[in-house]
């Protein structure tokens, strides 16, 4: 009996551990809907979270399952997507058009995902049709668990700042005017957290005490433009870029370019009173910014209007972007040095090319391209027409060729297809971003951080190899390409799943400028790749398929 006893106690004991193991939940019910706001004076529709604009914040730690509850009640399909969170195993959750079925009008979608070996600073946004535009963009963070060192000291609190372009239009209206074949003209302003800065009533304000230090979690969540970000008075250290601990770097003021997020420290260590943080254009003809307040306990000083001056010229940018380091000595999510894997010591074993242009159709309409292929979305996701074993009646993967320059001359005509790339699982890539244009372009992969190792200008050949950053290039998801340069990166394909990789320039993205990238395991094993989850939407050729068998 004692010995029963003795036993029942055991496996009380290894049930409880087994739950307290378990990672934590963290649920969120989310409905989105219209709503008018005035962000630059003029009333507008914008598209509100739970009746926030900008939307909710998630917080979150390394290993969190989040657990979304998406009740669209707009007029028209809708989804969500998780910028920079890598989605192992599970592109299913990626809320991207080529992955999931948009939500109807009226209907809802549970997102269900962990943020697996992760931290660091995150967005999330609207991915169908030019909802972005209109808002529903919110902050995601990804802290590190406890007993995992961070490389600074906790700051006195975590600030999320985001900062974007922003057009008056609707979203609809922006829709209009590019599906009418016409481009996109210059933003109407710019804003922090929602607002422009042209009052006090109408800026974003962050309340600080004398001699503490701050985190700001700075991300760019426009659609056409990059901005640079500063602070009246004070300066910046650089501790995180997009996931990764980067080498403490001083600044007096950041580029940030569409898509990507900084994280930076900011000790308050001026007079107590009001200093203004700036966000405007940068690489445009036009001059657009909006201000916030850094305002000090006590405050009674208000804000000098003698704000600081922008950064000048191309060369300055491309400098600071190779001042980034990633912090080798820096634990990443897991309790090891982030800078352990030696990416410059694998032998590439395929090298893309990916070359924007602009272009017109055969009916004389502006579209944007990937090497001479501008992408239309098929009714039918292309992960599950992968999953259902019908991808050839949906997209042919390949017309996306590795070097378009090698193209025959009767294939140099615009190509208005579903553009998917071959990947091949678990190899080991380089992609190299030429840009011929006049602008600056941006670029991201969805389900990967990749290392960005180097950026030059005129085209790459293969002896730019030798200005690589083979040691300690930071590992991020978002790049960016500068007029008449390129950019190379590295990543090994070892996410399974279908990945969006596209323009961060919105107007660019819906027209065409992206495609994905199917990465499939040849052992179609749990190992590699989660089965599509229950009750997960079907649509287009698929809906009413028998369901293939599951991995195992």
């Amino acid at each position: 009996m004692a010995s029963s006893s003795l036993l029942v106690a055991v496996v009380v004991l290894l049930l409880g551990a087994a739950v307290q193991a378990e990672n934590p939940y963290r649920y969120f019910t989310w409905n989105i809907t219209y709503g008018t706001r005035s962000p630059l004076g003029v009333p507008q529709q914008v598209i509100l979270i739970n009746g926030e604009f900008p939307g909710p914040n998630i917080n979150s730690t390394t290993n969190d399952n989040i657990v979304v509850n998406v009740f669209n009640e707009l007029d028209e399909p809708f989804l969500l997507t998780w910028s920079g969170i890598q989605q192992r195993k599970n592109s299913w959750m990626d809320g991207m058009p080529g992955t999931n079925c948009p939500i109807p009008p009226g209907g809802n979608f549970t997102y269900h995902f962990q943020v697996k070996d992760q931290i660091g600073s995150y967005f999330y946004f609207p991915s169908t049709a030019m909802h972005k535009a209109a808002g529903a963009f919110g902050g995601l963070r990804v802290n590190s668990r406890l007993y995992i060192p961070v490389p600074f000291d906790d700051p006195a609190d975590d600030f999320t700042v985001l900062i974007g372009d922003w057009y008056t239009r609707s979203h609809g209206a922006i829709r209009k005017v590019l599906d009418s074949g016409r481009s996109l003209a210059k933003p109407d302003g710019v804003l922090i957290n929602g607002k422009s800065g042209k009052s006090e009533n109408e800026s974003a304000v962050f309340d600080v005490e004398a001699g503490k230090t701050y985190r700001y979690r700075i991300c760019n969540v426009g659609i056409k433009t990059s901005l640079n970000f500063r602070v009246q008075g004070h300066q910046m250290k650089l501790v995180e870029i997009e996931g990764s601990h980067t080498v403490q770097n001083i600044y007096d003021s950041l580029d940030i370019h569409l898509g990507q997020c900084y994280s930076v420290l900011i000790t308050a260590d001026q007079a107590p009173g009001d200093y203004h943080i700036v966000a405007s254009t940068r690489f445009t003809k036009y001059q657009l910014s909006a201000t916030g307040l850094i305002r000090y306990s006590n405050s009674s000083k208000p804000a000098t209007q003698v704000l600081p001056p922008p950064p000048a010229g191309v060369s300055w940018s491309v400098n600071q972007f190779r001042s980034f380091r990633w912090n080798l000595t820096a634990s990443a999510a897991r309790p090891n040095p982030q800078g352990s894997y030696h990416y410059g010591q694998i032998n590439i074993t395929r090298t893309i090319k990916i070359v924007n242009s602009k272009e017109k159709d055969a009916q004389g309409k502006l579209r944007y391209a990937i090497n001479g292929v501008s992408h239309v979305q098929a009714t039918t996701p292309l992960k599950l027409a992968e999953y259902f074993g019908v991808a050839e009646k949906v997209y042919d993967d390949s017309i996306i060729v590795d070097d378009p320059s090698a193209k025959s001359n009767s294939s140099s005509a615009l190509r208005v297809e579903t553009a998917v790339l071959n990947g091949i699982f678990r190899d080991f890539v380089e992609i190299v971003f030429e840009n011929h244009e006049k602008s600056l372009q941006s670029w991201h992969l969805d389900g990967y951080s990749f290392f960005a190792v180097g950026m030059e200008r005129g085209k790459w050949t293969p002896a730019s190899r030798s200005v690589y950053n083979n040691l300690d290039a930071v590992s991020r998801h978002t790049v960016q390409v500068y007029p008449k340069s390129w950019t190379a990166i590295l990543l090994t394909l070892d996410n399974a799943g279908a990945w969006n990789l596209r323009s961060e320039m919105w107007d660019r993205q819906y027209l065409g400028q992206q495609l994905y990238v199917s990465v499939v395991s040849p052992a179609r094993s749990l190992r590699d790749e989660y089965n599509m989850p229950d009750g997960q939407p079907l649509c287009g050729i698929v809906d009413g398929l028998p369901l293939p068998p599951p991995y195992s």
